[in-house]
């Protein structure tokens, strides 16, 4: 007991302060260290859904990574479940470089009524795919190949398949992909006008 009354004195007779460092008194450097840190800049992780992540520049925007598909391609799956299907990707998206392939890669959705007098559905939906997995595919010679880059006489960058020589940057193809995305809206315009 006694020991315990002596421990306390003593802890009560030191003065203790915020400017003091068990009993001593602490003053921080003024100056900064002379040494620079080398660590660069890191990329930033934003979330894009509770599973992904997708990585950012710094200033917050997305990574986006070059592709060597385009929407409007023809492709063949060579990694997965639906290996050796042909389809033509409807959309990509770059900052994680899945595409989507009509008809293939479909998953099954369960949708709930929005209406009460309306049943649910179950329905089938395309999946992405790592874009990876497919390859060019050529529809006239039947054959996967890599994708090449050349200049055109007229000064037009385009893309070629290696093995055939076949230019599938094309205005005709990009025309007919714009046209396609442009039904549908006019569909829901027309559909939107009736009701």
């Amino acid at each position: 007991m006694a020991a315990m009354a002596a421990l306390q004195s003593s802890f009560t007779s030191l003065s203790l302060s915020s400017t003091s460092f068990m009993g001593q008194r602490f003053s921080p450097p003024l100056c900064s260290p002379l040494v620079k840190s080398t660590e660069k800049p890191f990329s930033v992780a934003a979330r894009l859904k509770r599973w992904e992540r997708k990585d950012c520049k710094p200033n917050s925007l997305p990574v986006l990574h070059k592709m060597h598909v385009k929407v409007g391609d023809t492709v063949k799956v060579i990694a997965g479940h639906d290996k050796g299907k042909i389809g033509e990707v409807s959309e990509i998206f770059k900052h994680n470089s899945k595409i989507v392939v009509k008809d293939i890669n479909l998953k099954t959705k369960h949708v709930k009524s929005r209406t009460e007098g309306e049943s649910g559905q179950i329905i089938k939906v395309e999946a992405p795919i790592h874009s990876s997995n497919v390859m060019l595919y050529s529809k006239e010679k039947q054959v996967t190949s890599r994708v090449g880059h050349k200049t055109l006489d007229n000064g037009k960058r385009v893309r070629y398949l290696t093995k055939t020589g076949e230019i599938i940057d094309s205005a005709e193809n990009w025309k007919r992909v714009v046209k396609e995305k442009e039904k549908p809206k006019e569909v829901e315009a027309a559909a939107a006008a009736a009701s």
